[in-house]
């Protein structure tokens, strides 16, 4: 077991039981996403924590998986679902880096609160690319922790944690980095917000209807 699955696994409970910290712009950001879902649609959530975010979207699209490297909060999500009565989506232990690339498969990809947690989000989100079907939307959520001071003096604490096996890993994006990162592994952006100043960007990334299937 990683660190990274001790901490999350420790923080399960307590993380199922706290509020959102900003209700209005995450029911934005539900309403911005749902703009993009079709009925017919296969969508992943890689880091999908205690399931929220899925089970909210699930009665828009065809299937949800949900993956995380946490065991609890993925027992958490099983229960969610299931006592919310939802059937249409399944949660799994996993990782992004464990999954097969090798077919584009998905008509949307969810990372919400992840992609400054993980060790190579360069390769995480080219990995994205490879599975969507062209067309495809990225939909993701990240702390830009390069964009203050504050956030920098954050994140060289969170980093200290991590280097002594307390806390993840985090990497320091600044908006434009992510932005950059994004359009280098090919997409294009078709939305972009943040609701306040040193809140949490969220962007709607596509994959061109004519980009090149993984080979």
């Amino acid at each position: 077991m990683t660190n990274a699955t001790r901490f999350w696994d420790f923080i399960a409970e307590r993380y199922a039981r706290q509020p959102v910290a900003d209700e209005a712009a995450y029911q934005a950001k539900l309403r911005v996403s749902r703009e993009y879902f079709r009925p017919d649609m296969q969508v992943l959530e890689f880091g999908c924590g205690t399931g929220s975010t899925a089970i909210a979207h699930a009665p828009y699209v065809a299937h949800i998986r949900g993956i995380d490297i946490s065991p609890k909060m993925i027992d958490i999500a099983r229960r969610k679902a299931a006592a919310a009565g939802i059937d249409n989506l399944g949660f799994e232990v996993s990782s992004i880096d464990a999954l097969d690339a090798g077919a584009a498969r998905y008509d949307a990809v969810m990372g919400h609160s992840i992609l400054h947690l993980v060790d190579a989000p360069e390769a995480v989100i080219a990995k994205v690319h490879a599975l969507l079907k062209p067309g495809g939307v990225f939909i993701s959520s990240t702390m830009c922790l390069g964009d203050s001071l504050t956030q920098r003096i954050i994140k060289a604490v969170v980093s200290l944690g991590a280097v002594v096996g307390l806390l993840p890993s985090l990497t320091a994006f600044t908006q434009q980095a992510l932005r950059d990162t994004l359009l280098a592994a090919g997409f294009e952006i078709a939305h972009s917000w943040q609701p306040k100043p040193g809140a949490a960007v969220f962007i709607v990334a596509r994959k061109p209807d004519n980009a090149v299937p993984a080979a």
